[in-house]
């Protein structure tokens, strides 16, 4: 469909129809031959750049990109390609003439071109096409169910095509009910030929849609018949072998290849497994071409129409993936639906590119959206599950063990710092905070007591009364004025308070002595992770809390190490080996300040 859109723009039919108005018939068709002459170049040399593109592609060892098209990207695109190829194929079954479409919404325009003339359908064609479809039908019903009885499966396909052309030629069905045939098939093999060099500018563009959509379409359906029969592929091999069949076919006049959705379908429903099957096919191809063509000019395209629908039935199967992964994954489920409407209304190209680009996305919101859990210990092992999932799990008395299934980089270190914060009921900022306003609070209230006592001496000096009378009111002043609910000889023992029992008195305390973080889910940690890291640690040891990390992969201890993680405040003391490591660590040096604080 790309190859044909692209030859129809750079040669449309205005161009050769010039010099060639005539009637008359040897004039029409010079002028049809003109005309398709000129677009077979245009397809050759877009077969030969495509295939160029392919193979540099192949050699720079460009497949990698393979891995990208992941499972429900894959299934959502075959699908809508499926689409495409059924209603390219309507109006061959239908017997009717519509326009060519490709680019965005060709669907939609191919449907409405289809409906527009639905009123002069070709009943013959049309029921040629229908019993042709029953027999398939019928046939591949017979070899699903008696698979292990039949020897090899019934091949339905050539029955028909055979059945089809005896019963076209019998009853001359194109000249007595307008029935549209195959037509002539020419004999022998084109002389090879340079493609013109010249048209490359014109379609470079094309052509590295093309090679990218060949390349995706082989191997979609190649990991599709992979998955279904248990063997891996290589996207490099893919690309080198896409690469040498267009580039040197091109010589040969041949167009842009790529796997056939269709006759790939056919070939597996047919029992063919091997390199052997797609010989033979090459081998009855080459035979048809050179020797017995001419027998199958009197085909009908609805015989043909009806294998290629019918043959679609595995590739339209896949709309049960939407309740399968409405069960399972919400997000693959959404890069099923992108890849399928995409693909469909915008084009396979456009389409693939979306789908692709929505599926780093995924990939992106997945790790800003990560799962944050505290782990405890199931009792008697060293062993580290989720507290909120598991009934059993302990955890360990002022431990937290905080971990995070994703890696730690600049577009989640801020979710990661309010998740710590949130699970772990602990946050440094609003301590310190709190600190500082009680610290405040408690010198207004010893600087208020101070103003009290000088007044209760002024009052003292200037009395005039007898010294039993000043005595009582110094005695007043001294021990009876409240300051803030208290008296002010409350607020003198305050301010005779040890600096520890200040500290106990008027500063938030936290029950949490340690912090562990899991870094087994983190593959990478970035400059602003590390930033992100190291200021986690700093504020919650002026808390009085120390952070250790557990489990921290060799390559993401390089990463730290690269970007200076580590200094004199940050030291390599604070990894672990595992969480249970840690857990012990934790619990040694919270004895041995308990113990310094018991003999202090």
């Amino acid at each position: 469909m790309m190859v044909g859109g692209v030859a129809v723009r750079q040669v449309p039919d205005e161009i050769t129809s010039v010099g060639y108005n005539s009637t008359n018939v040897t004039d029409s068709f010079e002028y049809y031959h003109a005309r398709d002459t000129k677009r077979v170049q245009v397809a050759v040399t877009l077969a030969f750049l495509s295939g160029i593109i392919q193979l540099c592609l192949g050699l720079l060892r460009f497949g990698f990109v393979a891995i990208y098209l992941t499972e429900p990207l894959v299934r959502g695109f075959t699908t809508a390609a499926a689409v495409h190829v059924f209603t390219s194929q309507l109006k061959y079954l239908l017997g009717i003439k519509t326009n060519r479409y490709s680019g965005p919404l060709s669907v939609v325009y191919s449907i409405a071109a289809v409906l527009s003339k639905i009123t002069t359908t070709n009943i013959a064609a049309l029921i040629v096409g229908l019993t042709c479809i029953v027999l398939l039908l019928i046939g591949k019903e017979i070899n699903l169910r008696f698979k292990k009885k039949l020897p090899v499966p019934i091949p339905m396909e050539i029955i028909v095509v055979i059945i089809g052309t005896g019963v076209s030629a019998g009853m001359n069905l194109s000249e007595s009910y307008r029935v549209d045939v195959v037509g002539n098939i020419p004999q022998g093999l084109r002389a090879p030929a340079v493609p013109e060099i010249q048209l490359i500018p014109a379609i470079f563009v094309d052509a590295i849609a093309i090679a990218i959509v060949g390349f995706s379409m082989a191997v979609s359906m190649a990991k599709i018949f992979a998955l279904k029969h248990g063997y891996t592929i290589d996207g490099n091999q893919e690309l080198i072998a896409l690469g040498i069949c267009n580039s040197v076919g091109s010589f040969f006049q041949s167009f842009s290849i790529t796997c056939s959705m269709s006759r790939s379908l056919v070939q597996e429903s047919t029992g063919g497994k091997t390199q052997i099957a797609g010989a033979l096919s090459s081998v009855m191809v080459l035979l048809v071409i050179v020797a017995i063509g001419y027998l199958f000019e009197p085909l009908p395209q609805t015989v043909l129409a009806a294998i290629v629908m019918v043959n679609l039935k595995g590739m339209f199967k896949q709309f049960g993936d939407v309740t399968h992964f409405w069960r399972t994954s919400k997000i693959e489920l959404a890069i099923w639906v992108v890849a399928f409407v995409a693909s469909l209304f915008l084009g396979l190209d456009y389409g693939l590119l979306t789908a692709v680009a929505f599926a780093m996305i995924t990939v992106i919101y997945r790790t800003q959206r990560p799962q944050y859990r505290i782990l405890g210990q199931i009792p008697d092992t060293d062993i580290y599950c989720d507290v909120e999932e598991y009934e059993e799990v302990k955890e360990y008395p002022g431990i937290k063990i905080f971990q995070a299934n994703a890696s730690l980089y600049f577009a989640n270190s801020e979710s990661y710092t309010s998740a710590l914060k949130k699970k772990t009921g602990v946050d440094p900022c609003a301590i310190l905070a709190a600190r500082r306003k009680a610290q405040k609070r408690h010198a207004r209230e010893i600087k208020a007591a101070n103003e009290l006592r000088k007044k209760a001496v002024l009052k003292l000096v200037n009395s005039s009364t007898n010294d039993m009378e000043a005595s009582v009111k110094h005695e007043i002043a001294n021990d009876e004025l409240p300051v803030n609910g208290k008296f002010a000889s409350a607020d003198a023992s305050v301010q005779d308070m040890s600096p520890d029992e200040h500290e106990q008195f008027v500063e938030p305390k936290t029950n949490i002595h340690s912090l562990i973080l899991d870094f087994t889910p983190v593959n990478f940690v970035d400059s602003v992770g590390a930033k992100t890291l190291k200021s986690i640690i700093k504020e919650y040891k002026e808390v009085g809390v120390c952070v250790c990390i557990a489990s921290c992969s060799g390559p993401v201890m390089n990463e730290l190490t690269r970007l200076n993680f580590f200094d004199d405040t940050v030291t390599r003391e604070l990894l672990f080996h595992s969480i249970h490591d840690a857990v012990l660590a934790c619990q040694v040096k919270d004895g041995s300040a308990s113990q310094t604080d018991f003999n202090l």
